[in-house]
């Protein structure tokens, strides 16, 4: 089975680099040091330290083996040559709510680097598939949990 493409941002792509060197070549040293110390400190059977740190050891391995996963299948969208027409990964989309009257300002990012409270959604996401290929002056309808909400494109921008 073909693995599924991730598709990346540059900054996302920089950020989960940033996050493997961080793991790989520091924090498995302080926990190697841990279980060390831990060690050094006798009967491992009752030694909650040697635990903990054997159990922090266990998830940075799952973490870097997760991103080391997602970088070799990372799709990156260049920003630069996103075609502003329509919406597409990679840009940064102003809507009307028309039952809220207020503007929303959405990055559409893949599903790694989303995080609502930075405005980053997923192309995955509802809200994000739906507004994925429409233009200025468009209306889209999002089925959510919170029942249809109505969007009106106002504009497509380059993300910053």
């Amino acid at each position: 089975m073909e693995e599924k493409k991730t598709i990346l941002t540059y900054a996302g792509l920089k950020k989960l680099e940033e996050e493997l060197e961080n793991l790989k070549v520091v924090r498995r040293k302080e926990v190697a040091q841990k279980i060390k110390e831990a060690r050094e400190q006798g009967d491992l059977s009752e030694n909650a330290e040697y635990d903990a740190a054997k159990d922090e050891q266990r998830d940075i391995e799952a973490r870097i083996e997760e991103l080391e996963k997602i970088l070799k299948n990372a799709e990156v969208v260049v920003e630069d040559e996103v075609d502003l027409e329509k919406i597409n990964i990679g840009c940064t989309v102003t809507v009307y709510d028309n039952e809220f009257e207020e503007e929303i300002e959405f990055k559409i990012v893949g599903s790694t680097e989303a995080n609502s409270l930075q405005g980053k959604i997923s192309n995955e996401s509802p809200v994000g598939r739906a507004l994925l290929g429409r233009k200025v002056g468009d209306t889209v309808e999002v089925e959510t949990q919170a029942g249809v909400i109505e969007y009106k494109v106002l504009k497509i921008d380059k993300s910053i």
